[in-house]
């Protein structure tokens, strides 16, 4: 678990104040500002990416008061505590028990309150029956080309809506071209990071 980490606390500027973010201390000092590598540092989930910057970022600008919002793959869970900030009931998940028990840790030291689950998206069920959600969030999640699959199969079934922020990774192609066939896409750009906006349409749980 988490308290196996030597955890380290920094600050991280966004509209409206900073936030503050434990990680573990391996991680603390890796710089996300280079080009985008195929093999990410382990833990993955323990640094923040630049993607999740930039979504948190988005996020802090959007009125979400009342609405619920999922948050996929949330690592140390940056922009679902921006959701938080903004006013959104937030669901927090990852594959990865460690990420999820800083992820509310982190909620906590910024004096938000989040929910949180461990979740795999090729066994979703559990998860989708926790919905339906107002929006999918995820930044940094197209690295590996197996999930893609699944997670086209899940967010239609999640919410209606979905911001995904990525900077390029190898999955995000093959991602890219079957959701555009699907729903209709918007990007948006800054640095090498994009931000992904996706009408899924109806929620199949509404």
């Amino acid at each position: 678990m988490a308290s196996a980490w030597e955890l380290v606390r920094q600050s991280i500027d966004l509209p409206g104040g900073a936030v503050r973010i434990w990680q573990p201390r391996e991680a603390a000092d890796l710089p996300d500002d280079g080009p985008v590598e195929w093999a990410p540092v382990a833990p993955y989930w323990a640094v923040v990416w630049r993607s999740s910057r930039m979504l948190a970022r988005e996020l802090a600008n959007v009125d979400l008061d009342g609405r619920r919002v999922i948050e996929l793959g949330c690592g140390l869970g940056l922009p679902s505590i921006a959701a938080a900030r903004a006013g959104a009931r937030v669901l927090a998940t990852d594959i990865s028990e460690d990420a999820v028990e800083v992820a509310a840790r982190n909620a906590a030291e910024n004096g938000l309150k989040i929910e949180t689950a461990v979740a795999d998206w090729s066994d979703p069920d559990e998860l989708v029956a926790r919905g339906p959600f107002d929006l999918i969030i995820a930044a940094d999640v197209l690295y590996e080309r197996q999930n893609v699959a699944a997670l086209l199969s899940l967010l239609p079934r999640l919410a209606p809506e979905a911001l995904i922020a990525d900077p390029g990774r190898p999955a995000s192609h093959p991602f890219l071209e079957q959701a555009e066939r699907r729903w209709q896409l918007t990007t948006t750009r800054s640095g090498v990071v994009s931000l992904y906006r996706l009408r899924l349409g109806r929620s199949s749980d509404t």
